[in-house]
């Protein structure tokens, strides 16, 4: 049986070409465990690197886009399914929605507030996916050492960073995601959304 993995991460590719190289082997490691791409849609930087590495491996590929970024052509035209919505906000809804776990790559400002809007919904019990951060050359370590200190600061129990699977290579983290699903019967509640 096939999942789907929500995948949020940059529209740009970043300093490193270890960010954009990592997508090829997470697709290899995605199709050896069954899992899809659910993601934002976009053919560049990060997105359009995840996306052509899925399509190359002959997975599924859903991208759901808002319209106004849509209308400046950035969909990726190869996409198996494309999903155009509205808001930023009701393309988050509806990756989550359609999707198994979520992993966050390297990416900015974007992927963050959709990797901890995510995060709070986990902490609301409005979900209990698995919540993954691909820690390529290192790019999330200033992130988790901000957890950290949140933990040690009192503003975030210990059990929600705990519960993160924070691997640094696709096996490792594809592996984990795999092991929670067999595990666990996940599912989500965001009729409170």
């Amino acid at each position: 049986m096939s999942r789907n993995l929500l995948v949020f991460c940059g529209s740009k590719p970043g300093m490193s070409k270890a960010y954009t190289e990592s997508c090829k082997e997470l697709a290899r490691c995605m199709k050896a465990h069954k899992y899809n791409l659910v993601y934002g849609g976009g053919k560049v930087g990060m997105m359009g690197a995840i996306a052509d590495a899925c399509l190359s491996e002959e997975l599924h590929v859903t991208g759901v886009i808002p319209k106004f970024l849509e209308d400046k052509e950035l969909a990726h035209p190869q996409a198996n399914e494309m999903i155009s919505v509205e808001s930023m906000h009701e393309r988050k809804l509806k990756m989550f929605k359609l999707s198994n776990a979520i992993l966050a790559l390297p990416g900015g400002i974007g992927t963050m507030e959709e990797l901890f809007e995510m995060f709070t919904w986990k902490q609301l019990a409005l979900h209990n996916l698995p919540i993954a951060i691909l820690n390529t050359d290192g790019y999330y370590k200033p992130l988790i050492n901000m957890l950290k200190q949140m933990v040690e600061q009192g503003f975030l129990d210990d059990s929600f960073v705990k519960g993160l699977v924070i691997e640094e290579t696709p096996e490792e983290l594809i592996n984990k995601l795999s092991q929670l699903h067999e595990g666990n019967r996940l599912n989500s509640d965001l009729s409170k959304t």
